[in-house]
């Protein structure tokens, strides 16, 4: 049944990539970066990870170059940076730093590329204040917070334990910065005669930002757009009955009014054509987690989120990874359970159990 599964998620993703158009050939290596068009190129960086590179773009202005997103906290990043400046880039010098979100494959090596470079860090004001705020797990009355967090979704003690100690010894995290310079939806910013107009998003992160060049149709998308990947859509424990899929599926509307020949550059994959297919395929991917829980809601004596993590991910998952499925297996729930269509109860132990509720799951698709 897993094996079926699996081949059935194949041809779909399969499927997926078929709708898209990917016109650029990536990048040979992390110091070879690709000119996607005159005054915008593309590097991708290595990470050693399951995910294992992050895109990050630079843009030539009459002064220097605007850098967006930085990679991890690695000093094998380092010397890719090192490199990159050492490099012709039209005799220019690095300018300014532009952070998409707070999640640290982004904003890992602001601090050093500050002060190395002498550049401004720009960013939205929830981006800046989630980085400060949100970074590993920090004294103890954070760490019962979590412990507390796990419990109610229906982790043993033990899991609990060695999911906080995943936390605790991860290498990449950074030196956050202490200053910024505030970016706000709608904001213009003018670079090298390009107009980017900023288009802040939720869900994934707080306030993440993207920047479209409506004259080119060209759309620096970090996360919220992915070609062939979902993004996190995760419910943490500093605020757990928050509805950040509510906040994405709106993200994706507004993304959908955007030119349909857009060229979309993401920081993970390869740059495509192809947006409304590739907000479609979202939308009916996070429509599939809800009617599973639903199915199941409707079937049996109720679940944990624990219970309904392994349904919605069923695989074998390392400890931050299972934070990752946990998180977004509570913002399917915490969705539901809003608008009635799943109903939850605190059951023994302490743990949420859900259920079956009232009414028909509402349909996702773009308008038109």
């Amino acid at each position: 049944m897993v094996a079926a599964e699996a081949a059935v998620r194949r041809e779909r993703r399969r499927k997926e990539r078929a709708a898209l158009e990917f016109p650029l050939v990536r990048p040979e290596s992390a110091m070879a970066p690709v000119e996607v068009v005159d005054g915008i190129l593309w590097a991708r960086l290595p990470m050693p990870m399951a995910l294992d590179h992050v895109n990050v773009y630079l843009l030539r202005d009459t002064d220097g170059w605007w850098l967006v997103d930085t990679g991890l906290n690695l000093a094998e990043t380092r010397g890719i940076w090192e490199s990159l400046a050492a490099q012709t880039l039209d005799g220019l010098p690095f300018k300014a730093l532009i952070c998409t979100h707070f999640h640290y494959d982004h904003t890992g090596l602001a601090s050093w590329l500050m002060e190395r470079f002498d550049v401004p860090l720009y960013m939205s004001h929830g981006e800046f204040f989630a980085m400060r705020g949100l970074g590993g797990v920090g004294n103890e009355a954070q760490r019962r917070q979590m412990q507390a967090y796990f419990r109610a979704g229906g982790f043993a003690d033990e899991q609990s334990e060695a999911l906080l100690a995943a936390f605790g010894r991860d290498r990449f995290m950074p030196q956050h910065p202490t200053s910024f310079r505030r970016l706000r939806d709608g904001h213009l910013l003018e670079i090298g005669g390009r107009e980017w107009r900023l288009i802040a998003g939720e869900g994934h992160s707080p306030e993440h930002l993207c920047l479209y060049c409506e004259q080119e149709a060209l759309l620096i998308a970090g996360d919220q757009l992915l070609p062939e990947i979902s993004p996190n859509i995760l419910v943490s424990d500093v605020e757990p009955e928050a509805d950040p899929l509510s906040g994405w599926f709106s993200s994706l509307e507004r993304l959908s009014e955007l030119e349909a020949e857009t060229l979309v550059l993401p920081s993970h994959g390869q740059p495509f054509r192809g947006l409304p297919a590739r907000i479609e395929q979202l939308q009916a991917h996070h429509h599939r987690h809800l009617e599973h829980l639903m199915a199941m809601g409707h079937a049996g004596d109720g679940f944990s989120v624990v219970e309904a993590m392994w349904q919605l991910f069923p695989r074998e998952l390392p400890p931050t990874e299972q934070f990752l499925a946990f998180g977004e297996t509570l913002a399917h729930l915490n969705w539901l359970s809003r608008r009635g269509l799943l109903c939850r109860e605190l059951g023994e132990g302490g743990v949420y159990r859900y259920s079956g509720g009232e009414g028909e799951l509402p349909a996702l698709a773009p308008k038109g």
